[in-house]
C-alpha cells in the first residue's frame, strides 16, 4: 500500500509495516523505462543519507526498481558514535518488519518485473541482508552484504537467495576470517551459492564521502553487484 509522499526528499514512499506504527517510510527510484527488476537497498549505521539515496539513483539508471527503508525514522549523521547510538537503539525485531514490509511493497508494485528481490546493503546493512534473506525465503532471490555481517547466532536455514559479498582486506571491523565463516555456515545450512570477492581496501570502501572510499574496488564490486542481479533476478522470474 502507497501513500503520498512527505516533506523529506528521501522518504517519497510509506509502505505497511507490521511494527507498532504500522507504517514506514523510505525512498523508491523507477527506472526511465518505467520497469525492472526489484532491489532493495539496506542503509550503513549513518541512516539513509544522501549517500544511499545515490546508490538507490543509480541503480534506477542501471534499470532496477530500487527502494531504501529508512529504518531509523528520518534520522542521520555523519559522526561515529552517534551513529553507533542509533544502530545500538534499533530494535532488530522492528528493522525486520520494515525491511520485510518494503520486499512485499516492492513485489506488489507494477514496475517490478522480477519475482523476488535483490536485498543489497552496507556496513550495518550487509549484516540486514542476510538476516532478510534468510526471513523472506523464496522472496530473495539475491542477497549482496558489502562489508557486514550478522551475529554468529544467525539462522540461515531459511535463506533462498544466492549470495554475492564484497569485503576489504584491511577491514579491521570485520576480518575475513569471519567473513569466511560465515560463508561456510550459509553453505551448510541453506545450500545455496555463495561467492566472496576480497579487496584490497578497508572498511566502507563504496562510500565516495568518507576517507576510506577506493574507487578502483567500489567500481568492481557495482559491476559485479549488478551483473549478478540482473542474472539472478532475470532466472527466478523465468521459473516463476
Amino acid at each position: 500500500m502507497s501513500h503520498e509522499q512527505n516533506d523529506n526528499a528521501l522518504q517519497n514512499v510509506t509502505f505497511d509495516s507490521a511494527t507498532e506504527s504500522g507504517h514506514a517510510h523510505g525512498y523508491l527510484r523507477v527506472p526511465e523505462s518505467g520497469a525492472g527488476p526489484g532491489v532493495i537497498v539496506i542503509q550503513e549505521w549513518w541512516g539513509l543519507t544522501d549517500h544511499i539515496a545515490a546508490i538507490v539513483d543509480r541503480f534506477a539508471r542501471e534499470g532496477f526498481v530500487a527502494l531504501a527503508p529508512d529504518l531509523y525514522g528520518g534520522r542521520t549523521t555523519h559522526d561515529s558514535a552517534e551513529a553507533a547510538q542509533l544502530m545500538t537503539d534499533l530494535p532488530a525485531e522492528r528493522a525486520a518488519q520494515d525491511l520485510a514490509g518494503a520486499v512485499t511493497y516492492l513485489l506488489d508494485r507494477p514496475e517490478v518485473t522480477s519475482s523476488t528481490v535483490g536485498a543489497v546493503g552496507f556496513c550495518m546493512g550487509g549484516g540486514f541482508v542476510l538476516r532478510l534473506a534468510a526471513q523472506q525465503g523464496e522472496r530473495v532471490g539475491a542477497a549482496v552484504p558489502w562489508y557486514g555481517l550478522p551475529g554468529e547466532d544467525t539462522d540461515f536455514s531459511g535463506l533462498r537467495a544466492a549470495v554475492l559479498g564484497h569485503y576489504g582486506e584491511e577491514d579491521t571491523s570485520v576480518p575475513l576470517d569471519a567473513v569466511r565463516a560465515t560463508a561456510d555456515r550459509l553453505r551448510e545450512q541453506a545450500g545455496v551459492d555463495v561467492t566472496l570477492h576480497e579487496y584490497p581496501a578497508p572498511h566502507a570502501f563504496y562510500n565516495d564521502e568518507r576517507p576510506n572510499y577506493r574507487r578502483e574496488s567500489a567500481e568492481l564490486a557495482w559491476e559485479r553487484t549488478t551483473t549478478f542481479l540482473r542474472e539472478r533476478l532475470a532466472a527466478a522470474s523465468a521459473s516463476a
